[in-house]
């Protein structure tokens, strides 16, 4: 299924997913709209790696926030894809899509160096083992109950997570779990 068909399936959950997918749509049009080398504008890929003990957050080492994890997305690489291997690199843990794969939520921010990112958000199933994230990485990665995430989380994240805090699909896959 394209990007834009998975965007489709979105109710955004407030005026900022609302611009921001209006703005994805838009972007989509250029050329290269993944590549970070060839604009300033470029989409990117994040998780919320979800399992029976809640959700993980993480301490990006730059900006010192908690967000979950995400990040550029690589030359040919499908955005799902990136976001499996953006979770394995930042938090050590091996996850899997939802069947389908869930893109649950879009955001546009300001990244560094004067970037702007059009963040593709997944949904992600782990065992509930600890985070071991590598060498390099934010040491600081944890699984938080939901009410604990949205105290911690970076204010604009909260609106994505009370509504997948409360997602009946989410919700069937976390309970899934042993």
């Amino acid at each position: 299924m394209s990007i834009l068909a998975q965007v489709d399936l979105i109710s955004p959950v407030d005026e900022r997913e609302a611009a921001s997918i209006a703005g994805l749509r838009q972007h989509l049009t250029q050329k290269d709209p993944y590549s970070e080398a060839s604009s300033p504008h470029h989409v990117t890929a994040s998780c919320f790696v979800v399992s029976r003990r809640g959700v993980i957050l993480h301490l990006h080492r730059r900006l010192g926030i908690w967000v979950q994890p995400g990040g550029h997305i690589d030359e040919g690489e499908e955005p799902a894809a990136a976001a499996l291997r953006e979770c394995e690199e930042e938090t050590g843990l091996t996850a899997a899509h939802c069947d389908p794969p869930l893109l649950f939520h879009v955001d546009v921010h300001p990244g560094p160096r004067g970037h702007t990112h059009y963040d593709l958000r997944y949904v992600l199933v782990a065992d509930p083992e600890d985070p071991s994230p590598p060498a390099g990485e934010s040491p600081e990665v944890f699984w938080f109950d939901f009410p604990e995430a949205l105290e911690r989380c970076e204010p604009a994240l909260r609106a994505a997570l009370a509504k997948l805090a409360v997602d009946p699909t989410v919700q069937s896959v976390r309970h899934w779990q042993s």
